[in-house]
């Protein structure tokens, strides 16, 4: 083979012996934008746009290009698709898993892309990006990029009890910010919105001056606190619900009990059980390395020649259950005085060390921890439980 003929190779595109229709969606607010390489079309990659959630459209758009392969090659061929994760969530992996579509989710964040100073971003090279991905991978290179293990509708519905209280709990820490600040223009200080005897004492309010309070402020302010109460009784609805979810009594077997088995250390309350295993603990992992990368706790080393130093966690994961874990393990070293995990903290920094990438680590410890305690049973060294 002649060097022109290597030169033709390398520049030809990307070559495929899969026997597969394959598709790439680029998924936005109005328009979906479907990528397709299809057996025996010349390796051409075919690019046609629908309107956004057009589920209809794009099965007849599939089949049109099962038809067309059909009658190029004269045989039939499956389809394997690919999308980002985002705003659609996973409906539409589930709508094509259902038509028998092997359908493939991807962690935008994971897939390699230029590294020009300025690079150019178009929907178009964004679906072709993502095909060729998918091509890498169907042929057996795990670490193209990284795909998303959807959860059942079951798993993902979980989830929303404690991400509800999450979002009433920020409405109506801004709401009392916003009626603190207003009444402190007038110099008001001591009013507490959420104490029971609220409406007595904003009643009898009176400026720093002497005066009442203007009009306009007094109904503003008094619709706020409308607000408030509401907010309170669908923060006790949740609490409710939250509370039904986790009273499942504890138990030694692996797995058995979920929330209520976390429940059963001293220092973790309610609120931390339901988020530790809604967002994480409930799944299964093949090792404690998947654990660390899926909370975004995983160390990020940078090496390269003499060079070797530490970039910190990769923030790539489950934000939620990353924060929820440096909280938690502020309060094991309150609750868990003895446990070998504080021990380890405080050793680490006694001699001056810096106790907030310390407890980013205990954080990624104390999680691995209590995977290995709910699914197989193994106990914190040195953790002090609950009495019953």
């Amino acid at each position: 083979m002649s060097t022109e003929d290597c030169d033709i190779i390398a520049q030809a595109p990307v070559q495929t012996t899969l026997a597969a229709i394959f598709f790439s969606m680029e998924l936005s607010r109005s328009t979906w934008l479907i990528t397709s390489l299809s057996p025996g079309d010349g390796e051409k990659m075919s690019k046609r746009t629908l309107p956004a959630g057009d589920l209809a459209g794009l099965l007849s758009l599939l089949q049109r290009l099962s038809e067309k392969a059909r009658a190029r090659t004269g045989e039939s061929y499956p389809f394997v698709s690919i999308q980002e994760a985002g705003l659609d969530g996973f409906w539409i992996h589930r709508a094509l898993e259902q038509e028998g579509i092997d359908s493939n989710i991807v962690d935008p964040a994971s897939v390699a892309t230029s590294r020009r100073r300025r690079r150019a971003k178009t929907d178009r090279l964004d679906g072709e990006t993502l095909l060729r991905t998918l091509l890498a991978y169907k042929r057996g290179d795990p670490r193209i990029c990284a795909m998303v293990k959807p959860p059942s509708p079951e798993e993902e519905d979980r989830r929303r009890n404690s991400r509800e209280r999450r979002v009433l709990i920020g409405e109506r820490v801004r709401l009392i910010n916003r009626i603190k600040g207003l009444l402190f223009c007038h110099g008001i200080r001591d009013f507490q919105p959420l104490k029971a005897d609220r409406r007595a004492r904003f009643d009898a309010l009176i400026t720093a001056a002497g005066e009442l309070l203007p009009p306009h402020l007094r109904a503003e302010i008094g619709r706020m606190l409308d607000r408030i109460e509401l907010i309170l009784q669908h923060v006790k609805a949740n609490e409710a619900t939250r509370d039904a979810m986790i009273a499942t009594p504890p138990s030694v077997e692996a797995s058995a009990g979920g929330a209520a088995n976390l429940m059963m250390f001293r220092g973790v309350g309610p609120d931390f059980a339901e988020i530790l295993w809604s967002e994480g603990l409930y799944r299964r992992f093949d090792n404690r390395r998947q654990l660390a990368a899926y909370a975004g706790l995983a160390p990020t080393p940078w090496q390269s020649g003499n060079v070797s130093r530490e970039q910190g966690v990769s923030q790539a994961g489950n934000p939620r259950l990353r924060t929820i874990m440096v909280q938690l393990s502020w309060f094991w070293l309150l609750h868990q005085p003895d446990s070998a995990l504080t021990r380890w903290f405080r050793e680490r920094t006694k001699a001056g060390g810096r106790s907030k990438p310390t407890i980013v680590a205990m954080a990624r410890k104390l999680l691995i921890a209590l995977w290995k305690f709910v699914h197989d049973g193994v106990v914190i060294e040195g953790a002090v439980m609950k009495r019953a």
